[in-house]
């Protein structure tokens, strides 16, 4: 996938407000502080598109990105949207806050009818937290199509970083009896952005050919 242009659009404090739902959509979820700013300024080759914080909570919206983008040179452009969304767990703010931003997120991921994939950003440095497993379950529940991103992979050995992914699977197939994509990135060494473009990709291309009155 080649970007060739991504820009910032709005910022929603409801799915009511976001942008109409005439393009693709990715969304990026994790716990706060997972990285999830720079794994988009990673795809999006970007370095100040998300803004990048050491304190967690920072996004607080729903925050579109248009994104144009082609498989290749010569190929038809297409365009589409990136999402991020304020992260789950820790934060530095009230009990009525982090309550609106949970109805927020809820509210977006469960009706926003064209979102492709929800991203869910996973820290490899640790073991599973349950947390992480709890909203995978949730979105299992609520039959959303979601991949996983192992991020900051460079923080550890990749012996390391292995025995997490493999320990965050195993706890999972608790549940599951398939389990959904899975990335391992770093968005400081660059790596794993390749197979995340080339999942887009392929949805970019069963979108548009359902729906093949739209101009891409």
């Amino acid at each position: 996938m080649i970007i060739q242009k991504a820009e910032y659009i709005i910022s929603s404090p409801k799915v009511e407000d976001c942008p109409n739902a005439d393009r693709p959509e990715y969304a990026f979820i994790g716990r706060s502080n997972v990285g999830k700013s720079s794994l988009i300024n990673m795809l999006t080759g970007m370095k100040q598109l998300a803004k990048v914080s050491a304190t967690p909570g920072k996004t607080q919206l729903i925050n579109h990105f248009s994104i144009q983008s082609k498989e290749k040179e010569g190929a038809v452009l297409e365009k589409w949207y990136l999402v991020d969304l304020p992260g789950y767990g820790f934060a530095k703010v009230s009990a009525s806050q982090r309550k609106n931003w949970e109805k927020m997120i809820d509210g977006y991921i469960k009706t926003r009818e064209n979102l492709m994939n929800l991203f869910v950003l996973v820290d490899a440095r640790h073991t599973p937290q349950e947390i992480d497993l709890k909203f995978i379950n949730r979105l299992g529940e609520w039959k959303i199509p979601f991949s996983i991103v192992f991020t900051k992979s460079d923080k550890e050995t990749q012996k390391v970083v292995s025995a997490h992914v493999k320990a965050f699977g195993d706890a999972l197939q608790k549940w599951w009896t398939e389990l959904p994509p899975i990335f391992v990135t770093s968005a400081e060494k660059r790596t794993g952005g390749k197979y995340i473009h080339h999942m887009i990709q392929e949805m970019n291309q069963t979108y548009f050919a359902d729906h093949s009155t739209i101009k891409k």
